[in-house]
């Protein structure tokens, strides 16, 4: 194995702000004033009675209302809805990239809807991972060096280079820790994403429709991936996608209407992505009168 380089590029506060959807705050190095373990077991996500308002102008909108949600540990769960759902908005709360107006969030037992803002951030950088359609990756930098992005920005290095190779392995991407996102595909795109979702070694990751930006083959092969992060690594993910394929793969779907849970079904009920896609249709048409009790 080859020692770490004795020095790494020092991304400044500037490079840092205009990376806001990787590390949400532009903020120096900081020390966690909690206890914020390192991550060890999958965490268990609790959503209760979480509603979100909007203004725009002088009308309210109601992108969430009164939603109750249960993850189960080590579980993989897809969130499916129409635009304008709420389902991206349940994701940004679950994540703490957004706050409810009332209601709770807790990840793991705590509360993060009632941390302070330096506090949420402490939390973000230890116990989640985000992956988002837009890959977000620093032009500038390697892929090795976007993977390591969340450690620059909290003042910590990897203490071995061993650990970047036994992430980067099973994501395919090995050989390429040392081109630039320009010279990468799609997928490999992608999977340095997901590995930089993961360096911080979260117990939950939060995707926002991770294969929207990707042809159906790398699709399915993203979607095989984090299939295998829950069997294999135990982790706790949940999902956003409008798309029967690739919600297939999840253990369960939560469907979103006009910002309420209209029903939540196991993906071992559907034989198939068609039939899932029938399965959601039909909920979805009638309004959720087949509702299942809440978490």
């Amino acid at each position: 194995m080859h020692a770490l380089p004795m020095a790494r590029p020092v991304l400044s506060q500037s490079m840092i702000h205009r990376s806001t959807t990787l590390v949400t705050d532009s903020m120096p190095p900081i020390t966690p004033p909690m206890s914020v373990p390192e991550c060890s077991q999958p965490a268990t996500a609790t959503v209760q009675s979480v509603s979100k308002t909007y203004r725009q102008g002088v009308r309210q909108v109601d992108a969430l209302r009164e939603v109750s949600l249960n993850i189960e540990s080590g579980s993989f769960v897809a969130v499916m809805g129409a635009s304008g759902s709420g389902k991206s908005t349940l994701l940004h709360l679950m994540s703490g990239l957004t706050r409810p107006t009332s209601g709770s969030v807790l990840i793991e037992g705590q509360n993060i809807a009632d941390l302070t803002d330096y506090e949420l951030t402490c939390f973000r950088r230890k116990r989640i991972g985000l992956v988002f359609q837009a890959f977000n990756l620093v032009p500038s930098l390697s892929a090795r060096d976007n993977i390591l992005f969340p450690l620059y920005a909290a003042g910590e290095s990897l203490n071995d280079e061993s650990e970047l190779t036994e992430l980067a392995q099973p994501l395919g991407i090995a050989d390429r820790l040392d081109h630039r996102p320009d010279a990468l595909s799609g997928g490999e795109q992608q999977r340095v994403a997901i590995a930089r979702s993961l360096i911080t070694n979260p117990a939950i990751v939060f995707a926002d429709e991770p294969t929207g930006s990707l042809d159906s083959v790398t699709g399915d092969s993203i979607c095989k991936l984090l299939r295998n992060l829950c069997d294999q690594q135990q982790r706790t993910i949940v999902m956003v996608t409008h798309e029967p394929s690739v919600a297939i793969w999840a253990d369960s779907v939560v469907v979103l209407k006009d910002g309420q849970i209209v029903n939540q079904f196991l993906t071992n009920e559907c034989t198939d992505a068609q039939s899932l896609a029938a399965r959601y249709q039909q909920v979805v048409s009638i309004g959720g009168q087949e509702m299942l009790h809440s978490a």
